[in-house]
């Protein structure tokens, strides 16, 4: 008789994660731009320079070896500690009674499923999490689930942050005139690097009173028609003064039952696309002793037997810091 049907190279810590990090992801808008590739490293704390207002990552190298050659110039290095998010979670007897004659392919599949669910279900916390440390580095301040600053980037590397009042409230406000020193803004501090557009992410409140604005709302109405006649949804990808809007209606639960937006009421958040190298998501390896000193993934998970055979404990882990090199490059904009 086995006591953990899950104790096979089927259910192994490489097999678990490596599930975990192919199942579907369905959630994250600033994932879906593409904003933050992935990077493993190998240790939980990176250093990263800052030159001119441009951060840095430095790489590891081996003993012995050459150090990176040091450019002149002000120059800051910092360290970062990459967060550590665990969720735990158990499996039940009753959940897999049944397929207790375990053997053949089809019993396999079963049990599977059971974890994949369990998965899955992991999956989905892990990237509304990302996807709201994300759009912190896009605001160059990385909020934790509670609403706590894990890491300013203004403020760390004494850096402005940037904001302009649109106006929108007065009529005789030039909306494109304020479009074009967002864009200025950008350019000015792109410092080497290059950007296909600007895109922004607003608030329903920002972005109903811009559509509202009368030298937009012809604009939009014209944009509105044309996108509606097509299926689509016009407040996806409004140009408007150079800059593609979005309404962007980003909110998660704490673990205190408190609805958290990403994005504060008549406010947005303005930034570049088509960078080479300003946002980048890294990954640091699971706190397990198969993964010390290995690059680290997205996600990790790992079973194993409860006491007295009460089913199993899951555990999953993600070690991720999104991080913007190029605080220079975000703007905050607001209704005003």
């Amino acid at each position: 008789m086995i006591l953990n049907p899950f104790d096979t190279d089927a259910f192994s810590m490489v097999s678990l994660t490596n599930a975990i990090n192919i199942l579907p992801n369905n959630y994250g808008r600033v994932r879906e731009l593409g904003l933050f590739p992935g990077k493993g490293v190998r240790t939980r704390t990176v250093i990263v320079e800052e030159q001119n207002g441009i951060l840095n990552m430095l790489p590891t190298l081996p003993p012995g070896a050459p150090g990176t050659q040091n450019k002149m110039g002000k120059r800051t290095v910092r360290s970062f500690t990459i967060p550590h998010i665990p969720v735990d979670d158990v499996i039940l007897p009753q959940e897999y009674e049944g397929i207790r004659a375990f053997g053949t392919e089809s019993e396999v599949a079963a049990l599977a499923q059971v974890m994949n669910d369990h998965l899955q279900t992991a999956k989905n916390k892990f990237a509304i999490t990302l996807e709201h440390l994300r759009m912190g580095a896009l605001k160059g301040i990385i909020l934790d689930a509670d609403g706590s600053t894990i890491y300013n980037l203004y403020t760390e590397f004494g850096i402005t942050q940037k904001t302009v009042s649109f106006a929108l409230s007065s009529s005789s406000t030039n909306v494109a005139s304020k479009c074009r020193e967002v864009t200025r803004h950008l350019e000015d501090n792109l410092k080497g690097e290059v950007m296909t557009e600007v895109r922004c992410l607003v608030d329903e409140g920002f972005f109903d009173a811009m559509i509202a604005h009368d030298s937009v709302k012809e604009v939009f109405l014209n944009h509105s028609a044309a996108v509606q006649y097509l299926g689509g949804d016009p407040r996806k990808e409004f140009k408007f003064g150079g800059i593609t809007f979005e309404e962007y209606r980003g909110v998660a639960t704490d673990l205190e039952g408190n609805s958290r937006q990403f994005i504060a009421d008549n406010e947005g958040h303005a930034f570049p696309m088509g960078t080479m190298n300003t946002f980048q998501t890294l990954f640091a390896p699971a706190d397990f002793n198969e993964t010390v000193n290995t690059l680290g993934l997205e996600l990790y998970a790992k079973q194993e037997e409860r006491k007295f055979g009460r089913g199993v404990d899951l555990h999953a882990q993600s070690n991720p810091l999104p991080i913007c090199y190029r605080p220079g490059v975000l703007v905050k904009v607001t209704k005003g």
